[in-house]
């Protein structure tokens, strides 16, 4: 079937268009069905692209304010917001999480950093107790069992990713911090300031604008993984179709349920490649992105036990060791089940935001992703 293609490529990037459009083309696992893609250079929007349908019946048009759910994208805004809480002198990196949340010290977690819970060491990687996917929409008894729960491994001698755990953990900093909900805070602080259609917690006037999720149309490869680094994802067992619910949407799952158009994922990342600042609206120091993007984890060598690359781990995004986001080492962002990412690439002064609803089985490394990526170096390097 052809799908037409909407939206608008600055000169240079007419390559954006044709990479953009050829994930339409792809078929098996990637064959889109709606997905939209922006991109910035030096802070100027170059790709505003969207295409295909939001709706599995292919009967409601795609558009340029569709909103889908990111997964683990939603993970590079809750870095962002405990980011702004440390440049601000609100908390350190290396503070331990107990000071600012007694609770946690429970079962042996006295010590354990903020840095370690932002960057996968805490050793939380999932829920202990029974939990279910109703439950995920209680925050007070998920930060309960999280602070009650004894470490699968001493904090900080191990990485493993820490699924949807890494979102209560540093929303409930945010929140024991400044008081509001992680996804207010994000809405206050961040998302408002910037104009960036990104939501933690979705208000029902946008439910009209989201698209709906597809599952995948295959399973995931199996792996065989330690108990440890699994149970990321079966307690609960992630169902691809949660989403579609407006119980999901509503909730404030910090790690993986937020609700965002590609411009608004692209917005996000087009701040920090500007060094924190844009259009005037700053929400992090140039320290402060560089804080947020230093690595975790010296000497080089350990791996994540679940996703298995090996020491890509900032305070909270993913460092371009896999070569994920194009070529260039110090790009960093965040991707997310099924597809979505945004990222930053500060050397070539670029950000991208990619949504999408075909969910496809890759946890690292989306076929879709690194044509674009391609596309807009290759835009960029001519500019």
């Amino acid at each position: 079937m052809s799908v037409s293609i909407d939206g608008f490529v600055a000169p240079g990037f007419e390559a954006v268009r044709d990479a953009f459009a050829a994930n339409f083309e792809k078929g098996g696992a990637v064959q889109e069905v709606g997905a939209g893609f922006c991109a910035y250079h030096h802070g100027e929007l170059v790709a505003d692209l969207w295409g295909g349908y939001a709706d599995a019946a292919r009967s409601r048009p795609w558009r340029g304010d569709t909103l889908a759910n990111v997964w683990s994208s939603t993970k590079g805004a809750t870095a962002a917001a405990v980011a702004r809480l440390v440049d601000q002198g609100l908390l350190r990196y290396e503070d331990r999480v107990s000071d600012y949340w007694p609770e946690f010290s429970q079962s042996d977690k006295s010590g354990t950093t903020i840095e370690q819970v932002m960057s996968h060491q805490a050793g939380l990687p999932g829920f202990a107790e029974p939990t279910t996917t109703a439950d995920l929409f209680d925050w007070e008894g998920c930060v309960e069992k999280l602070a009650r729960q004894a470490p699968s491994w001493t904090p900080g001698d191990a990485t493993s990713y820490h699924a949807i755990t890494y979102g209560y953990l540093a929303g409930e900093i945010i929140r024991r911090i400044d008081g509001r909900s992680p996804g207010v805070y994000l809405r206050d602080e961040i998302f408002g300031p910037l104009r960036c259609d990104f939501h933690v917690g979705l208000p029902q006037e946008h439910e009209g604008r989201v698209a709906v999720m597809v599952p995948p149309v295959k399973s995931p490869p199996s792996a065989k993984l330690p108990p440890q680094a699994i149970m990321a994802v079966v307690n609960p067992h992630l169902d691809p179709a949660a989403p579609n619910a407006r119980d999901w949407r509503a909730a404030e799952i910090p790690a993986a349920n937020g609700q965002a158009s590609a411009r608004g994922l692209a917005r996000l990342y087009a701040v920090l490649a500007q060094g924190g600042t844009i259009d005037g609206v700053s929400i992090l120091s140039p320290e402060g992105v560089k804080r947020m993007t230093t690595p975790a984890v010296a000497p080089a060598g350990r791996q994540d036990l679940f996703l298995g690359f090996v020491d890509s781990w900032a305070m909270g995004v993913i460092l371009n060791r896999p070569k994920v986001y194009g070529p260039n080492a110090n790009a960093f962002g965040h991707s997310g089940w099924g597809g979505s990412f945004g990222c930053a690439d500060p050397d070539a002064n670029v950000a991208m935001g990619y949504v999408c609803n075909q969910m496809a089985t890759d946890l690292v490394g989306d076929p879709r992703t690194a044509g674009l990526c391609r596309a807009v170096l290759e835009g960029a390097g001519k500019a």
